[in-house]
């Protein structure tokens, strides 16, 4: 036989080529398991090219290591041919790590086909040479080769299939498998090689006609090394583009995620939404439908809530909205939906097997909120009204059932507040005059139907009239006339009370004028203005423009303001202060009923007291009311304010208020609201009043 050696350098390379091949093969397998679609058919066609070749390469690299004491060559028929097999092979591999699945009977079967393709690559390989005569394998080494190329290649699928999900670790263990692969891959080359016997007198057929081994191998080498590293330069910057992506898509979702919080929840309790709330009653609707069952809608409004936020501020006010919607969430059954549809208004979407029960969860709402919520210093108290729809009978469609809710809750409100009421037919009724009301009052104001009335006012000490309160009617063409109770929260509702106060002013201004031009140049006319209105930053040019167009000194007008409204907040207090440049009279109306605190009234820039009717509607010599009048005669002293007694209805009220220290008195046993041109008459019949006793 002859005696063959190999070129050190090129087993070297080779062991090499096998390593990167093998790497080259797991990250593939990686890549394909990520991508989606066709790019997986594009991974696959690619990386069969690049691993075959690898593949190819290393045994080639291998052969051309080989030397015989002969000139060699290779037949480019067989040659190439052997590179299409071992394409095909690294195809197949690649499809069969790239399925969702791979049982021990698919390894088993690609183990076989790649082990058989490999070999088939290998001796085709050696075919090449055209050996004359040809070459003499021993049996049991190419046994033991085709055992290895089978094993190797079973392994390689196992290793390929469960290092193919990306994890931190995922590198370091590809480099480790891909030695162990390379040493296989290799084994069973130089195994193979081993198994070939060279007679003695054999020559190669290829060696005049076939490839010239000196420069194939470097060519071969350069080709496949800049292959592997092109494929694995992509598989990288893929891996790398994948995982931007994959960081992209996950910040998204997670805009996305909160884009649909902020869309579906309530933005200060985080409870679901007026849109959430539609969603789930209907798909209530859907179920109740299906399982012939019912539900109950409970519309809720805190009673007491507008003072407290008044008085405290915005800021305490959505705090006691936090935790009343936290209590009332965590004492509620988890199939149940409570959602903050606006201010202070929330509804409860429940689950119940009848009125009964639906009243008994309304009870617990109620109480439930009438306990105490700690905010900040203060023990505040709410309670609530709630008005119940219940699905089928008060409505098959949601917006019918909130609108159903809503008017019983109205109707449990106008009952005293603090209770529940279950929808009644009659109550849309109601409602729908509201509606109407409000649509005629639209057009009221436009065809100036409002009028003013005036109530006097007088000296205490002198019994004679000091001025007036400017009080607004409505002469409806159909209701008469009718008093500010009938629209004015209507008015306050829909944002009308801008108007309506602007008008007011304008026109008690104007009346004003008038009486100073007949003489009575001492008296004062008070106006009231709206909380609302008291925020809108145009009301202290609205005063400074009426004074001017009347041509009024600023003190005969007063402004009158709820005590609650006066303390609000910074805002409000600003807005005082400008008033209070212009040298207007401010007045504090229905002092005592609200929640101001004495530091407060200290540093307004108020003029002026007025004390709430409700304790001067019982007062008599020796009774707490009595207390209270006298008690804020003394504030009203010390703070050099006047004080003004309203809702005086008899003699000995005039008499005992006159002794108490009141500066000013009203109501209607001194003078009912009348209009302008009947005020002068009554006036004039009230210059020798009620003499104080």
């Amino acid at each position: 036989m002859l005696a063959g050696r190999y070129d050190l350098f090129l087993v070297l390379i080779s062991f090499a080529v096998a390593m990167l091949s093998s790497y080259t093969a797991l990250d593939l397998a990686g890549r394909i398991a990520s991508a989606r679609g066709a790019a997986v058919r594009y991974w696959i066609s690619g990386g069969a090219l690049a691993m075959g070749f690898g593949i190819w390469s290393m045994h080639f690299i291998g052969m051309l290591a080989f030397k015989l004491p002969i000139p060699l060559g290779y037949d480019l028929t067989f040659t190439m041919g052997s590179l299409v097999l071992a394409i095909l092979s690294s195809g197949l591999a690649l499809w069969l790590v790239s399925q969702p699945d791979m049982s021990w009977g698919d390894t088993l079967l690609g183990a076989l086909v790649m082990g058989a393709g490999i070999s088939s690559m290998h001796y085709l390989g050696m075919a090449a040479l055209r050996m004359q005569p040809g070459i003499i394998y021993d049996p049991w080494l190419v046994g033991v080769s085709l055992g290895v190329a089978t094993v190797a290649s079973g392994s390689a699928l196992r290793i390929a299939f469960a290092l193919r999900r990306h994890s931190s670790r995922v590198k370091a263990l590809r480099a480790g498998a891909a030695v162990i692969m390379g040493f296989a891959i290799v084994g069973m080359h130089y195994i193979g090689m081993a198994a070939a016997g060279f007679p003695e007198g054999s020559f190669c057929g290829a060696a005049i006609t076939g490839l010239d081994t000196q420069w194939l191998a470097s060519l071969v080498i350069v080709i496949t090394l800049a292959i592997l590293a092109i494929t694995l330069l992509l598989s990288v910057l893929d891996a790398r583009l994948a995982a931007k992506t994959e960081v992209l898509s996950s910040s998204l979702a997670r805009a996305n995620r909160k884009l649909m919080e902020l869309a579906l929840q309530d933005s200060l309790t985080r409870l679901p939404n007026r849109v959430l709330l539609e969603e789930r009653i209907n798909e209530a609707i859907v179920r109740a439908r299906r399982e012939d069952g019912l539900f109950a809608l409970m519309f809720l409004d805190l009673d007491g809530f507008k003072p407290i936020n008044d008085a405290f501020g915005h800021h305490t006010g959505d705090e006691l909205l936090c935790q009343v919607a936290n209590r009332l969430q965590q004492h509620m059954r988890s199939s149940n939906t409570l959602a903050r549809v606006g201010g202070d208004e929330f509804v409860l979407l429940a689950e119940v097997t009848g009125e009964a029960e639906a009243s008994v969860i309304a009870q617990e709402v109620i109480g439930l909120v009438s306990r105490p919520f700690p905010v900040g210093e203060h023990e505040l108290r709410v309670s609530t009204s709630v008005g119940i729809a219940l699905y089928p009978r008060d409505g098959v469609k949601q917006q019918e059932l909130l609108m159903n809710a809503d008017a019983a809750m109205y109707h449990a409100k106008h009952n005293g507040r603090n209770d529940y009421s279950f929808f009644e037919p009659v109550m849309n009724l109601d409602a729908r005059a509201q509606l109407k009301l409000l649509h005629e009052l639209r057009l009221g104001i436009e065809r100036e139907e409002l009028v003013l009335h005036f109530q006097p006012k007088f000296s205490a000490l002198s019994g004679k009239p000091i001025g007036a309160e400017a009080l607004v009617r409505w002469q409806h063409p159909e209701l008469g006339l009718l008093a500010p109770d009938r629209f004015i929260g209507l008015a306050e509702q829909s944002g009308l009370i801008t108007r309506i106060d602007e008008w007011v002013l304008n026109a008690a201004a104007q009346q004003l004028q008038t009486w100073r031009a007949e003489g009575h140049l001492d008296w004062q006319v008070a106006v009231n203005i709206s909380g609302l209105h008291v925020r809108h930053h145009g009301l202290v040019e609205h005063v400074r423009e009426a004074l001017a167009r009347f041509d009024l000194p600023a003190q005969c007008l007063a402004i009158e303001i709820t005590e609650t409204m006066a303390v609000r907040d910074a805002e409000a207090i600003a807005m005082l202060e400008e008033l209070a440049g212009l040298g207007v009279c401010l007045s504090i109306d229905d002092f005592g009923s609200g929640y101001s605190s004495l530091s407060y009234i200290k540093r307004l820039p108020v003029r002026e007291l007025k004390i709430d009717r409700s304790f001067i509607s019982e007062v008599c010599a020796g009774s707490i009311d009595a207390a209270i009048v006298a008690s804020v005669v003394t504030l009203g002293r010390a703070l050099n304010l006047r004080v003004v007694a309203e809702g005086i209805e008899d003699a000995d009220q005039q008499a005992l208020l006159s002794e108490l220290g009141c500066d000013v008195l009203q109501g209607f046993w001194l003078g009912r609201p009348v209009p302008p041109g009947e005020f002068l008459l009554d006036t004039r019949r009230e210059e020798t009043p009620v003499p104080a006793t």
